[in-house]
């Protein structure tokens, strides 16, 4: 078993039980809900990378033109979709595909959202590159991240301990500082960063050069 099929395996297992807990920390979710809802203009086309159970995509939709919400678990997925329809919401469009696995044209988002993912992603300095390529000039990467190089000694060693089990998904230990670099590196300039307090995900956007997105 692949480590990616053996991720999205945890996914589904996971995801009646994911759907049913709470948002640990609401105050710092909806103010980054309301950070990234200050960015949008109607007629943005959006990507979302591990939307999970798609609460944020289907928060966000009514602001924009459309919104592709992708993520391993079909499981995760068909509660999104159920939402939506709930909803009334038509603009999102939940896609079963891993980020490696996106057919998605260079220069034609807006805005990607990149919400509590990026730490579980081996390859996540390639994935900044990648979704670098897919942004129009002066779109937003918008990241919350778990940035566990800043969590102390335990969870420094929480990747190697999760190799062992190929059912779990990956993780990977990076600081802040190292994250941010990063997102320099492949080109983007950092807009927006914010910490909510120790041991939280560090809310990042981050601007691909170019005019802002009318």
């Amino acid at each position: 078993m692949t480590k990616r099929n053996g991720s999205a395996r945890f996914w589904n297992w996971m995801a009646q039980r994911y759907n049913r807990q709470p948002i640990a920390d609401e105050a710092s979710y909806q103010k980054k809900v309301e950070l990234t809802r200050a960015y949008f203009r109607s007629g943005m086309q959006v990507l979302e990378i591990g939307c999970g159970t798609g609460s944020t995509a289907i928060e966000h939709a009514p602001h924009v033109r459309h919104i592709l919400a992708t993520d391993v678990s079909e499981n995760m997925l068909a509660i999104g979709r159920a939402k939506g329809e709930q909803a009334g919401i038509d603009n999102v469009d939940f896609q079963c595909v891993s980020v490696a696995g996106l057919s998605v044209a260079d220069e034609s988002m807006d805005m990607v959202l990149a919400l509590n993912i990026l730490h579980l992603l081996p390859d996540w300095r390639q994935v900044l590159l990648q979704l670098y390529r897919m942004l129009a000039p002066g779109g937003l990467l918008v990241s919350s991240t778990a940035c566990l190089g800043d969590m102390g000694p335990m969870m420094k060693v929480l990747p190697r301990l999760m190799k062992v089990l190929p059912v779990l998904p990956s993780v990977a230990a990076f600081s802040e500082e190292e994250l941010a670099a990063a997102m320099v590196e492949a080109g983007f300039e950092l807009e927006q960063r914010w910490l909510p307090g120790r041991d939280k995900a560090v809310f990042i956007m981050a601007r691909k050069p170019g005019p802002e997105v009318n």
